[in-house]
Formats: structure tokens, C-alpha cells, sequence
């Protein structure tokens, strides 16, 4: 999916053209980002500002192949604004902490604050909507081999600390 905008393959804002094209043809309704159990390990804040300055990570779900975070953040509300679907955001529940998740919430969807600040300075002046956020990619397995009764609690924990901003209402 992701090639850079300096690759030779033919690609739109870094997106490869023939793959974008094939997903605009299946009219998505709507797009979750990071998949699989790599949801669990990502942390957004690698994923934004320069590419030359983000963190390399190894990606163990995948092979123990190196994660550039080339494709973060904006990347995917501009690969969803080119398909015209709903984002769909998944927090990492398994490495990750209740605060990132806040941060994140409110980096994406606050219009002032320090997250919505450094969005502006990344370039996306205006927050986004959106609405379908998950807590962790699962709870089994690579989410943490959480116990059913203790993902409930973690996900009520979360539930409560990322909030709505402005009319963005969380889902």
C-alpha cells in the first residue's frame, strides 16, 4: 500500500496508485488503522511530523521486519479522505497507556490544546470527525492474553478518559 511519494511504482501522495484505485472500486465503508496485532505495539506519536525524524521499529508481528512509521497519522486521514470513508482508529491497549490514547483522541479531534497544536504544527489546522475508535486490536492472544473480566475493566478505564472534543462524538 504504501510506497512513498519518491518510489519509482506509481503512487498517489505515497499511496500505490493501482491499490488505491482497486479500494476505491470496493466503495469501503469505512477503514481501521494500524490492523492486526501491530495495533497492540504502535505508538501514534512515532507516526507524526517529519519522516525523516520518526522512530524505525522492528515489527515482531510481521516477520521481525523495520517499521520506518512512514505511513502515521496523516497519511491514513488522507488515504481515507481519497476513498472517501469513515477512519477508524485503533488505540494500543496492549503496550500503550490510557494517556496515549487520550493524546491521540484529542491530537485527531480537539480544535485548541497542546495535542491540537501539534497537529497544527504538523500541518492539519482543522480537526478531523471521528467517531469509531477501538481499545486494543483484541483482548486475546497478541492484545495481552487478557482474561475477558480484566479487558472489561481496562476498557472501561479507557472509556472514561478519552473524550469527546467539540461536536466529535466517540463510538
Amino acid at each position: 500500500l504504501w510506497v512513498g511519494e519518491d518510489s519509482g511504482i506509481d503512487n498517489t501522495d505515497g499511496v500505490r496508485t493501482d491499490v488505491l484505485e482497486a479500494l476505491k472500486r470496493l466503495n469501503i465503508p469505512n477503514l481501521r488503522w494500524p490492523g492486526g496485532c501491530f495495533a497492540d505495539e504502535y505508538h501514534w506519536m512515532d507516526g507524526i511530523g517529519s519522516r525523516a525524524e520518526r522512530p524505525v521499529m522492528v515489527n515482531t508481528h510481521w516477520g521481525g521486519v523495520t517499521e520506518n512509521n512512514h505511513f502515521g497519522t496523516h497519511e491514513f486521514m488522507d488515504l481515507c479522505d481519497q476513498l472517501g470513508c469513515e477512519p477508524y482508529i485503533c488505540g494500543n491497549l496492549g503496550s500503550g497507556t490510557v494517556r496515549e490514547m487520550q493524546q491521540w483522541v484529542e491530537y485527531l479531534t480537539a480544535s485548541a490544546g497542546p495535542m491540537a497544536e501539534l497537529r497544527k504544527g504538523n500541518g492539519r489546522a482543522e480537526p478531523w470527525q471521528i467517531r469509531l475508535w477501538g481499545v486494543g486490536n483484541e483482548n486475546w492472544g497478541c492484545g495481552g492474553s487478557m482474561r475477558p473480566e480484566y479487558y472489561a475493566d481496562e476498557y472501561r478505564r479507557y472509556a472514561t478518559y478519552c473524550r469527546n472534543f467539540g461536536d466529535n462524538q466517540l463510538y
